[in-house]
């Protein structure tokens, strides 16, 4: 039997991110890993109860250093298990707060008992016109603060990198129609629109 692969789609919040996650799963036959629909209900359940809006979280320390910790640790955890049933496992999530740490992902494996797999890091960009169309399309509540402080926002999550090692990574742009991209999207590698880089592919 192969070893399983974890794919892992990265970029802000409504730049398809998501999309793109779910057709490389049914692509590959692989487990969808959201990090919402996992922890979003005890997310928000858990800032009421500490007298919080549960839209406001990039702004809120107790929730950064409280709960979102958290909340890639369950789903890291959940992904190993699958890893170790030796199924391919897509991962959806911004991981914003630890994309400048570059062995992240390497002691992720370590923490969560990962087999010797291959990791591939799909990052997500998009233009801040093309993100604020979309965020206001959607019309999720949890957006709303982005959008009402969008300078801000931007400022912090619109060029981050990710600096990750012991990963293949490929970087996508996403301004076209999120349907059309996904689409026609071949298995990984991805040949991409602007080229991608390699950094130090595979992980323990």
């Amino acid at each position: 039997m192969n070893a399983p692969t974890l794919r892992i789609v990265i970029g802000t919040a409504g730049s398809g991110k998501s999309t793109i996650a779910q057709r490389l799963a049914r692509q590959h036959g692989a487990a969808y890993l959201d990090k919402d629909t996992m922890s979003a209900r005890f997310v928000d359940a858990a800032l009421v109860s500490a007298g919080y809006d549960p839209g406001d979280r990039e702004a809120n320390p107790f929730y950064r250093d409280n709960i979102l910790p958290l909340e890639y640790d369950s789903l890291l955890d959940v992904a190993g298990a699958n890893l170790r049933l030796g199924l391919p496992v897509v991962v959806d999530a911004p991981f914003s707060p630890y994309l400048s740490d570059p062995t992240f992902i390497t002691a992720a494996a370590e923490r969560f008992d990962w087999p010797p797999i291959d990791v591939e890091v799909i990052q997500v960009h998009v233009s801040p016109k093309t993100l604020q169309d979309r965020l206001r399309k959607r019309g999720l509540e949890r957006d709303q603060v982005k959008l009402a402080h969008w300078d801000e926002y931007w400022s912090v999550h619109g060029g981050l990198r990710c600096a990750w090692t012991g990963v293949r990574l490929s970087e996508l742009s996403n301004d076209a129609q999120e349907a059309e991209t996904a689409s026609d999207l071949p298995g990984l590698p991805i040949d991409l629109e602007h080229g991608g880089r390699d950094t130090d592919a595979g992980t323990r």
